[in-house]
């Protein structure tokens, strides 16, 4: 019987999962390295090795109703994106709301997880910490790692002959990024282009002489402005969206996407992607066409190899003169903390069932949450795995059998062991995956259900924004409040921007026969489709 449970970190995952515990009934104890929670979005100046956190112009990809905790909503008049103080706030507001700090050991570093000697019966597990230089041992029932994936950058130096034996200019890695400054006139070399590569592109090319931004792969670039100036994750991320993509073939969901993205600008005249690529990734950047239409950042391919200052790349061009190479180049997770005999269990987060359990362990007690990368918000994601796991700890939902587990691992894992700074390893359907944990955990909505008892909140969940509020309609941690935050969220989504009200009365006609043809068009759906045991909003598992 699971009763104490240790968490490790008190960033987004630690909070959830604090708070998932005392939902239960469980008693925590989250032991956290640093003085404050916040984990990577508590933003600071030092350049502590031991520590990673964000860059000071960081500013949320994923919008506020879209990765909010399901029953604690962000504050109305915050605005939909959110830079890295405000996104500390709310966790300083959630934090005191539901009383976790008292649950939290500041300044207590997780030296070593190890399993009891009675594991295979007790499940139990010895954690040895260290506060100002002393080491305590203690014994829990269950362990939560809640460290995410930024642990410790990953720095292929290798990859690159001449950087460290050559090159006389300065390299160093995104996570020692913290601002602009001292990269004034220089010229600088980025390699990389994920979310990050992309935004400190965009920032250096503000102040640094030239910027060159070095990828191997095809990259698409979409806004977080979409139509009509609504989040671009409010307007994509629908059940609706999501049956189309499950219903009609791969290919032609991608040729829409394509021709969706290339509608902004084309992205073969700028280098960045073709349509007739199979190795490709998505970023999130309003600024980058501009800054390569206007030649403050110059596209290249890899890097071949460095001299004492000049880039060679793989299509024989050369760039001389190169004063700085900035690498965005992701992170590894190793968990050095976990015993060598769990840790090498795994290897990454398509090793563990769902991505949160070691399907070896001979007892389940041990999870790691927020090891993954989703399409959406990773929040949300940590949170749902919080509640799944938490519930398992306190009896009330089940795992399959080690075998099942093991032979799910085996099934969606990839074939090949891809680089670790590709993080589309990671990455998965946000709705997908939130819908399987949910529906795990009990929690997941019944659309049909809805349509025949509440339509107009049903509607609101088939159309709009697939927002955490919808995972607190039924079930254990049900939220009395969950209906009315959906049935407002567009409110909460304007409210920032009625700055200077004008009158546009005739928005609302456009509303009301958006409204009557979305509910035409599940009516058709559901009498063309509907079966005994179907549901079009299940998608595929996980």
């Amino acid at each position: 019987m699971v009763r104490r449970v240790a968490i490790i970190g008190a960033g987004v995952g630690g909070l959830a999962s604090i708070k998932c515990c005392l939902d239960e009934g469980l008693e925590p104890t989250c032991f956290e390295r640093s003085e404050d929670i916040g984990g990577l979005w508590r933003y600071t100046d030092s350049m502590d090795s031991s520590r990673v956190s964000v860059y000071r112009s960081v500013i949320t990809n994923t919008s506020k109703e879209m990765s909010c905790f399901s029953d604690f909503p962000y504050p109305e008049d915050f605005p939909s994106y959110l830079p890295h103080g405000l996104v500390l706030e709310y966790f300083r507001m959630y934090a005191r709301h539901f009383d976790l700090l008292r649950h939290i050991h500041f300044k207590t570093t997780a030296l070593s997880v190890r399993k009891r000697p009675d594991f295979a019966t007790s499940g139990q597990w010895e954690v040895v910490t260290e506060t100002n230089g002393v080491q305590e041992s203690r014994v829990f029932d269950a362990v939560m790692v809640c460290t995410g994936h930024y642990q410790e950058p990953y720095l292929p130096l290798a990859s690159f002959p001449g950087i460290e034996t050559r090159f006389k200019g300065r390299y160093l890695h995104s996570r020692d990024y913290k601002d602009m400054e001292a990269f004034r006139g220089k010229r600088v070399l980025v390699v990389g282009i994920g979310n990050t590569g992309g935004d400190l592109s965009v920032e250096l090319s503000h102040v640094a002489a030239k910027v060159f931004l070095s990828t191997r792969s095809s990259t698409w670039v979409f806004s977080r402005v979409s139509d009509h100036g609504f989040p671009f994750d409010m307007v994509n991320n629908t059940r609706f969206n999501h049956f189309l993509d499950c219903l009609l073939p791969s290919a032609l969901t991608k040729r829409i996407k394509f021709r969706k993205f290339n509608s902004w600008f084309n992205h073969a005249n700028y280098g960045l992607a073709s349509t007739k690529s199979s190795n490709y990734k998505f970023i999130i950047n309003e600024e980058l066409p501009f800054c390569l239409l206007s030649g403050t950042i110059v596209l290249k391919p890899s890097v071949k190899e460095f001299t004492e200052s000049s880039a060679l790349f793989e299509d024989g061009t050369t760039e001389e003169n190169i004063d700085v190479v900035l690498f965005a180049t992701g992170y590894v997770f190793p968990f050095p903390f976990l015993e060598e005999s769990v840790r090498s269990l795994f290897d990454d987060n398509r090793s563990l069932y769902k991505c949160i359990f070691p399907p070896q362990l001979e007892r389940p007690t041990l999870a790691i949450i927020g090891l993954i990368q989703l399409t959406g918000s990773v929040m949300v994601g940590s949170e749902m795995q919080a509640r799944w796991v938490t519930g398992i700890f306190a009896g009330w939902n089940k795992l399959p059998p080690a075998s099942r587990m093991m032979a799910d691992v085996l099934k969606k894992k990839p074939p090949v062991k891809r680089n670790p700074s590709e993080r589309e390893n990671l990455k998965m359907n946000f709705i997908c995956y939130i819908d399987d944990i949910a529906s795990c955990a009990g929690v997941k909505p019944s659309v049909v259900r809805l349509l025949l008892t509440d339509p107009r909140l049903a509607l609101n969940i088939i159309f709009g924004p697939c927002t955490p509020y919808q995972y607190r309609l039924v079930g254990r941690g049900k939220w009395s409040g969950a209906r009315d935050a959906i049935l407002t969220q567009w409110q909460r989504t304007l409210k920032p921007l009625r700055t200077r009200v004008v009158d546009d009365s005739s928005e609302g006609w456009c509303w009301m026969c958006l409204l009557a043809l979305s509910a035409l068009t599940a009516g058709f759906l559901l009498s063309k489709y509907s079966h005994p045991g179907w549901s079009p909003w299940a998608g595929p598992q996980l």
